[in-house]
């Protein structure tokens, strides 16, 4: 039973792990942004890379060798930041003999994200525009250098992502398939996805993400619903006991 109970447990830490950069539950990930927006611009930043992609990508001081001892707080000081507050450092695991560890992030304001210096290379801009609420982030420069791919073993296949959850309903964004090129559409979470090459992504090509959604959040307006919901409720079963009072009234009267 013991051995079973430790099984299970592996197996759930493996899933739980491989399933924050794509895993079996769906494409994997060399390297994940996985941003979560609130109207108020407020954000959650997940990070799920591999170790050699933090040093290739954003030129961070991270071990790469699989045999030097991983330090949860080296990755921590790397993401705690003015402007970034990390709430977990996951422990590492093992795909393809790389390394690759979780970050997640708590972000005040995701319009000064970009002045944390792991997220440098991309800029900003989220606020009111029209009637409606705007998203723009532009992904510049990686902080590669020659020799990057054979260095960690990478083709240049690998595939690297920038992913938003959405907190109201999407009017337009520019996400598109990475093998067709054609628009996709919002999985379910209110989830869009901008997926790169990795080879592209050590290289620079810009990586534009734009959406346009509603200014009233999906939970704002589930709560005015619910609370409609509830006041007409209220009311007819107000409306039911006073109809049922006046009946017995009128009852009383009549048998006098």
């Amino acid at each position: 039973m013991i051995r079973l109970a430790a099984s299970v447990l592996a197996a759930l830490s493996i899933l739980s792990s491989t399933g924050c950069g794509g895993g079996i539950f769906g494409k994997q990930y060399e390297y994940e942004e996985d941003l979560s927006l609130a109207i108020d611009g407020s954000a959650t930043l997940v990070v799920n890379s591999s170790l050699p992609a933090l040093v290739a990508l954003r030129g961070l001081a991270v071990p790469t060798d699989p045999s030097v001892r991983f330090e949860p707080n080296d990755i921590r000081a790397l993401f705690d930041t003015p402007v970034t507050h990390v709430r977990r450092v996951s422990r590492p695991w093992r795909r393809k003999g790389r390394r690759f560890v979780q970050v997640r992030i708590d972000v005040p304001d995701v319009r000064r994200l970009g002045e944390a210096a792991p997220f440098a290379w991309s800029k900003y801009e989220f606020g009111p525009e029209s009637g409606h609420h705007v998203y723009r982030q532009t992904v510049g420069t990686s902080a590669m250098k020659p020799g990057s791919l054979a260095n960690y073993g990478w083709d240049g296949s690998e595939v690297v992502a920038f992913r938003l959850h959405l907190p109201s309903r999407i009017l337009h964004h520019t996400a598109r398939d990475l093998e067709t090129n054609q628009p996709t559409e919002a999985s379910r979470g209110n989830i869009l996805a901008w997926e790169q090459h990795l080879a592209d992504r050590l290289e620079g090509q810009p990586v534009n993400l734009l959406v346009e959604m509603e200014s009233q959040s999906i939970l704002h307006r589930t709560l005015w619903l619910f609370g409609g919901a509830f006041v007409s409720a209220v009311l007819v079963l107000s409306l039911l006991i006073w109809w049922a009072m006046s009946r017995g009234k009128d009852q009383d009267v009549a048998a006098a």
